[in-house]
């Protein structure tokens, strides 16, 4: 399997992922990704060059982003000064399930982050969905706090706080062949050659 940049072509299979996440996710009992994404605002992330795809030759069968600002109100001052990448959106096709792609999709932003420079890979995650919550612990990342106020609308609850990090690290462990773009460092401004 390759990893690569995703493209503005790829936005109709990104909504369509996120849509059957968000079915399998109800089947779970959890009310995660209820919402329609923004195209736009995916679209957005695309141009940036942080969304990435594994392809498994014609099929797509995971994505993940990965970029260098966290949401706002989420980590603090301090939290915020050390340099940091952040995921999310990590999503594995139905197809692909049960292979740990997830957890090589962890190593491999983890590898991308500490060749950046980041300290941390760090995430926020659905306040209500312990089970991913554990899924994330049993990948080495620690538990934060969980931020329950402040969310996008009015400032009401925050439907995804539950804060989580871990260490970067390099990794060829994953076993993705990546074709991804350039890193880029967070703490200068050269590109950082693999």
């Amino acid at each position: 399997m390759i990893i690569e940049n995703a493209t503005p072509t790829d936005l109709p299979k990104l909504l369509a992922f996120r849509q059957e996440a968000a079915g399998w996710l109800t089947g779970l009992g959890t009310d995660q990704w209820q919402r329609p994404y923004p195209a736009d605002k995916l679209l957005a992330t695309i141009q940036e060059g942080a969304v990435f795809m594994v392809r498994d030759g014609a099929a797509t069968a995971a994505t993940i982003t990965l970029i260098p600002e966290a949401e706002d109100g989420l980590w603090s001052e301090r939290e915020l000064t050390e340099p940091s990448m952040f995921i999310n959106k990590l999503t594995v096709a139905r197809t692909h399930a049960g292979q740990d792609l997830g957890g090589r999709l962890l190593d491999w932003a983890g590898d991308r982050a500490f060749r950046s420079g980041a300290m941390w890979l760090r995430l926020d995650a659905w306040t209500t969905n312990s089970k991913l919550q554990s899924y994330y612990l049993r990948h080495g990342f620690s538990h934060v706090r969980t931020v329950t106020e402040g969310g996008a609308v009015n400032g009401g609850p925050r439907v995804s706080g539950w804060l989580a990090q871990r260490p970067t690290a390099p990794s060829g462990a994953h076993g993705l062949t990546d074709h991804a773009g350039p890193i880029h460092s967070l703490v200068g401004s050269a590109d950082i050659n693999r």
